[in-house]
């Protein structure tokens, strides 16, 4: 099933054109993981469980567990049946039944029952992580009938729903009868895919083990999958010493984040001699969003015209040439590098979609597509610097004794939260620009955990985040910009969008009946979006940064819409048995 119907293959497929199906099992895969994740920091972890809000979740245990129906990397939103061996979709959209398959067993060789999907199902509804249950919110319940798991959905319902419910992962009934599900933990939960938990090194690293003789292993949507004996992940909180830990072999495999590591520091022996190679492979899936997202729950961002200063105050242009040597474009668009992107001036669609907004939205809305202006790159452009000044008196912010006052009188205070000191040069000069603007501006750097509980509890004035959209977003645009999603806490929603045109294009989008449909709502949404001036944005390249040491072979092909490693590469025994790849 997919979105709007359409589908790469037919239902006797043997594997996905992107891999390669006879591709040899065996091995060692490992990676480090340095920065944050989309729903969490994954610079430590203290917790097994990766689906609630309690604890640091641990990143890969989706690798654990069966789903329903398994996603194609090469289509914007296919799935095919994995656990479930089929579905039916009823006339009306709303009752979903999916079939199981009588082969599919958890890691104790107890079978997976239509009992254990459903319990999975109504568990996560109710006590998963605020981002799944915000994303469960129009899936009614589900219930067992004749053997088959039957679920239903409510009218309306985003189209994106019921694939996220066959996606999610499948839980034992059984083992839970004797657990906490709503607990963090470290015990090892029972699984059931390609993949269970190996060694675990708390905070520091995990390692998942193929399970042998899975009952999986030859289902379409597995061929070419899962080949290396284990994956392992090592924790770094520092970039730096993460970049050394791969020079050192501490791991095999690396994505490239930081431009001045990738413009300067590959020149250590084993890349000199090739041990080492390095690649840039395409990234085309939608960017999304990249920045400084401003808190407007908190009084200093209530006003419009203070956070555009803020915006004016950042020289990208200076930013990209000194410390990032040039690598990156300006991110204007929670949609960037993909066709639902606002440009220009709104056509006739958009405008349609937008009219009966007039009035309740800024008058650029319909017209050019906000960008944030284009400094001379000198660091401290003065006419950037003269037009935020001016929207900050207009919004009432006077400089008094050399200090910007609000309009109650207190002091325009920002402080700036990060997890990892990566970013502080990037912060320094734009809160030089702030200060120079009567702005007290501070960064403050605090532990992974402690930045998590802050974030989570909307206790910061500004923090980088970053998120993109599946090229078929739906109701996970619920999760980010809804005044729903503004008031619970573990959301995405940092900067706190509470807008009821915000609300009502999202459910436009996720009501939309086709593709076309479809872009001309997100363009519009995009369109309002940015004229709210909720983030400052950052930068954003389209295209990935990997280097890894020379004992690794993939398909020809990538999939379109991910980068398929590990998943679809395997380890090249001829390359890890010369002898300046052993050990």
């Amino acid at each position: 099933m997919s979105a709007f119907g359409d589908l790469n293959y037919p239902a006797d497929f043997k594997n996905f054109a992107y891999v390669n199906p006879d591709a040899p099992k065996g091995g060692s895969y490992s990676e480090c993981i340095s920065s944050r994740g989309y729903n969490g920091s994954f610079l430590t972890f203290n917790s097994l469980n990766s689906y609630i809000l309690k604890g640091e979740g641990v990143f890969g245990m989706d690798r654990t567990f069966a789903t329903l129906m398994a996603g194609s990397g090469d289509e914007p939103d296919a799935l095919y049946a994995y656990a479930a061996r089929g579905v039916t979709v009823s006339d009306n959209g709303l009752t979903y039944r999916f079939n199981m398959r009588r082969e599919a067993q958890f890691h104790d060789g107890t079978p997976i029952m239509a009992e254990d999907v459903v319990w999975s199902l109504n568990t996560l509804k109710e006590k998963g992580h605020p981002i799944i249950t915000q994303l469960l919110r129009d899936f009614k319940g589900a219930e067992v009938i004749d053997g088959a798991v039957v679920a239903r959905f409510a009218e309306k319902r985003g189209r994106d729903v019921p694939l996220f419910v066959a996606t999610l992962p499948i839980f034992s009934k059984a083992y839970y009868a004797k657990q906490e599900f709503d607990q963090s933990t470290l015990d090892v939960p029972l699984g059931s895919g390609p993949y269970k938990v190996g060694r675990v090194d708390t905070g520091r690293a995990i390692e998942f083990e193929r399970v042998k003789n899975w009952w999986g292993a030859d289902l379409p949507v597995a061929k070419g999958f899962n080949n290396f004996d284990t994956i392992r992940y090592e924790y770094y909180r520092d970039r730096e010493v993460a970049f050394v830990g791969f020079t050192a072999r501490n791991y095999i495999f690396r994505e490239e984040f930081t431009s001045r590591t990738w413009a300067t520091r590959y020149d250590f022996p084993a890349f000199k001699d090739g041990r080492v190679k390095r690649d840039v492979i395409p990234d085309d899936t939608p960017s999304g969003a990249q920045g400084w997202f401003m808190n407007i729950r908190r009084e200093q961002f209530k006003d419009r015209r203070v956070r555009e200063a803020m915006i004016d105050a950042f020289d990208f242009e200076w930013t990209n040439k000194n410390l990032m040597y040039g690598s990156y474009d300006r991110t204007h668009s929670v949609f960037q590098n993909s066709p639902l992107m606002a440009k220009g001036k709104p056509d006739a669609a958009e405008i349609a979609l937008l009219e009966p907004f007039r009035g309740k939205v800024p008058d650029e809305v319909f017209g050019e597509a906000y960008l944030p202006p284009v400094t001379d790159a000198s660091g401290q452009d003065r006419r950037a610097l003269r037009m935020a000044q001016q929207l900050l008196t207009d919004a009432g912010c006077v400089l008094k004794d050399g200090k910007r006052m609000m309009a109650s009188g207190k002091p325009l205070v920002v402080e700036f939260l990060l997890d990892e000191p990566t970013f502080t040069p990037h912060h320094q000069t734009f809160i030089k620009n702030l200060t120079t603007l009567g702005i007290e501006a501070t960064l403050r750097v605090v532990d992974p955990v402690q930045y998590r509980k802050r974030v989570d509890d909307f206790d910061f004035d500004v923090t980088v985040d970053r998120f993109s959209f599946s090229a078929t977003p739906g109701d996970s645009l619920r999760n980010y910009f809804s005044s729903q999603a503004a008031a619970i806490k573990g959301s995405l929603n940092h900067a706190g969008i509470a807008d009821p045109v915000v609300d009502a294009l999202v459910d436009i989008v996720i009501a939309a009946k086709t593709r076309d449909e479809l872009t001309v709502a997100c363009k519009a949404l995009d369109r309002v979006i940015r004229a709210g001036r909720y983030w400052v944005p950052h930068w954003y390249k389209g295209s990935h940064w990997i280097a890894y040491w020379d004992v690794f072979a993939r398909p020809q092909g990538k999939p379109r819409y991910s980068r398929g490693i590990p998943d679809t590469w395997w380890l090249d025994k001829d390359k890890a048995a010369r002898p300046e790849q052993k050990g």
